[in-house]
């Protein structure tokens, strides 16, 4: 089979049909989210503490958070249609030169102590991280139904390397070039990301069908669907909080007197915990339903809070932080397979940049937010907060679980697919 051969017109989404083929580009895609990973995390473990040092106000402190969450936003549609015309190959690469540019641009930004500079950067961060979360639903992409929740989870697991790599380039290159802190770390961040370009560029994935170029119904009959609309709230609440408490942590501990190294420390931890689980997230989500999932995740999430109402010591900073970490995996990873069962295979590249986009808006609002409210009110008035978005999600869960939706790739369409391919 050739490998980005275009579908014939009417035919659904091809799939890889090569054993072999499918697995190098799901191991493919797992080393590119580890390595593009660390992109992310060097910018959290460094985003809140560079903006005070540049900042011309210390209350903008987080607002460079801010605006990688906002590149995130501002990329998932530019970077769905290149996806959808010209395959996710093409995406891919785009966004790790994405990766490049910024890790580059905020080395110079720290050498001239220029806050905008490190705005733009982190903008082209947050252009290269939608990107790389379409990873996930890549994987999906190249194998049969039945395996796509454990094709998503085992690239997520990608992330628990980047849970490694991320805080320890921080740890031992912030201060490789003095006095211009972290700019050695952004040039290290530049060389990782050209280096996950080399990766995807190795992926082979089907071409755009014919179907997927012309084909589908309409985003709004769609969007308007119950169990796309439990799917986005859920992802959307998940992804908020975590970056609404993830985004203050680091300057949290700093402002109650610990260590950059700890902070650091907790933040490889958190991220750990955040893919960690997807080794068996698939599994669960197979077993027990993608709701059961997220309701897990939406607890863990709560029960983050709470440790951090308990106390200020470096344990409890920590402890919240892995609990965050464990309660985005089941929330995110949940709600992206009700993603996937919202939509039939010719409209996936739409659907998921729409879910996409609408989850990293909603998280810009988050990152917004959160700096402002850590700066005049203190840490226990951000996790305070943070309940009001649990129990919206909590809410559209019940709603779902009280009439459940029929989804267009359940159990009939898994069977109208194989009819197709044998056909």
């Amino acid at each position: 089979m050739p490998h980005d051969a275009t579908a014939l017109p009417g035919q659904r989404t091809p799939i890889l049909s090569d054993r072999r083929e499918q697995r190098g580009n799901i191991a493919r895609l797992t080393i590119a989210q580890a390595l593009s990973g660390a992109n992310s995390t060097v910018i959290y473990a460094t985003g809140a503490i560079i903006g005070v040092m540049l900042a011309p106000d210390k209350a903008l402190a987080t607002l460079p958070i801010s605006i990688f969450v906002v590149g995130m936003a501002a990329s998932i549609l530019p970077t769905g249609l290149i996806a959808q015309r010209y395959g996710r190959r093409a995406s891919f690469l785009a966004g790790t030169f994405g990766g490049v540019l910024s890790g580059l641009l905020a080395a110079l930004a720290v050498v001239v102590g220029s806050f905008w500079i490190f705005c733009l950067a982190t903008f082209f961060g947050g252009a290269y991280a939608a990107v790389v979360l379409s990873f996930r639903f890549a994987a999906a992409d190249c194998v049969e139904p039945e395996w796509r929740p454990r094709a998503l989870s085992i690239v997520m697991a990608g992330g628990v390397a980047a849970g490694v790599v991320g805080p320890q380039l921080v740890t031992y290159t912030m201060n490789l070039w003095p006095p211009h802190m972290f700019a050695a770390t952004f040039i290290a961040q530049a060389g990782v990301a050209a280096l996950s370009a080399v990766v995807v560029a190795g992926v082979r994935l089907p071409a755009p069908s014919t179907a997927e170029l012309s084909g589908g119904r309409p985003l709004l009959v769609i969007a308007r669907q119950r169990k796309f609309i439990v799917a986005v709230v859920c992802g959307a609440v998940s992804y908020m909080l975590m970056n609404f408490l993830m985004t203050a942590a680091p300057l949290a501990m700093r402002m109650c007197g610990h260590s950059q190294e700890s902070s650091n420390l907790g933040l490889q931890w958190h991220v750990i915990a955040m893919y960690a689980p997807s080794f068996f997230t698939g599994r669960l989500i197979t077993r027990f339903g993608a709701g059961s999932v997220v309701a897990a995740g939406l607890a863990l999430t709560g029960l983050s809070a709470a440790v951090g109402l308990a106390g200020v010591d470096v344990t409890h900073f920590w402890l919240s932080l892995v609990l965050l970490g464990l309660g985005w995996n089941f929330g995110f990873v949940g709600a992206s397979a009700m993603v996937l069962e919202s939509h039939r295979p010719e409209e996936k590249a739409r659907v998921q940049a729409l879910n996409d986009f609408i989850v990293f808006g909603t998280m810009a609002v988050g990152s917004f937010s959160s700096g402002g409210l850590l700066t005049s009110h203190g840490w226990q008035v951000v996790l305070w907060v943070s309940f009001a978005p649990l129990v919206l999600g909590v809410i559209a869960l019940s709603l779902a679980a009280r009439r459940p939706a029929k989804s267009p790739t359940g159990p009939s369409a898994v069977r109208e697919h194989r009819n197709s391919r044998e056909a």
